[in-house]
């Protein structure tokens, strides 16, 4: 199938499974995942309607933003992958929103970036609420359910919310492997779970944002209240 037909076929399924949690369809945004994929595959899904991309490093995208910017205006473009510190500045210039902010120290790095470069930087704080030690973000396995790890981390939350060039606007997790979907919503459940009792703690916060639900599981996150899915290979095929 072309990357036009799969795409149509994403939004259908998008679509469907909104329905089905009596959600709008238009709450729910795709990220069309590109890492490893060449500029050309970048502008083939252009063409078909896609214009939010999401990276994994920020070499990589800034080559792909630099080929793209002169032919296609009004692209968006997310860091989806873990960001070092010593990348922090090109992340702070390049990215619309950056989903994978998992410490302190690399949320005021992207802080100073931002306001030495004059701009209000949207990020997610990824967190780890499936316990998998191979896993990014804040750990907190288990979700708000984990009471003392919640509370540990808030005061470093609350240090992170004050920060005066970041606008946070909600969490990101990415979900165990399964062999079933509906296995994943667990994971789901407890981001959302999580974003709520932040909501109330941190209220001047606005948190609409729920980034989780790949390929394999987007459908289920759907159903748990992720307004952002992050797809690649359904898209585009294997890389």
């Amino acid at each position: 199938m072309s990357i036009a037909a799969n795409l149509a076929s994403i939004h259908e399924r998008i679509s469907a499974a909104a329905r089905r949690a009596g959600r709008l369809p238009g709450s729910i945004t795709l990220v069309a995942v590109t890492k490893t994929h060449p500029p050309e595959v970048v502008a083939a899904a252009i063409a078909a309607g896609a214009h939010t991309f999401g990276e994994n490093r920020v070499q990589e995208a800034a080559a792909k933003i630099a080929a793209l910017a002169e032919q296609h205006s009004g692209l968006r473009w997310h860091l989806i992958g873990h960001l070092q510190r010593n990348k922090a500045r090109l992340a702070a210039e390049l990215f619309d929103l950056i989903h994978s902010v998992d410490s302190l120290r690399l949320a005021e790095a992207l802080s100073r970036h931002a306001q030495d470069l004059g701009r209000r930087l949207p990020i997610l704080l990824q967190v780890n609420v499936s316990g998998e030690a191979s896993k990014e973000g804040f750990a907190l396995p288990g979700g708000v359910t984990n009471q003392p790890g919640f509370d540990a981390l808030l005061p470093e939350w609350e240090r992170l919310l004050a920060l005066p060039a970041l606008e946070v606007r909600g969490l990101m997790t990415v979900a165990p492997i399964v062999d079933h979907p509906d296995q994943a919503r667990p994971t789901f459940q407890a981001l959302r779970e999580l974003r709520d009792a932040l909501a109330r703690r941190f209220p001047n916060t606005a948190w609409i944002e729920l980034s989780m639900g790949m390929t394999d599981d987007f459908e289920a996150a759907i159903a748990e209240g992720a307004t952002i899915v992050r797809v690649g290979r359904a898209i585009f095929g294997e890389r």
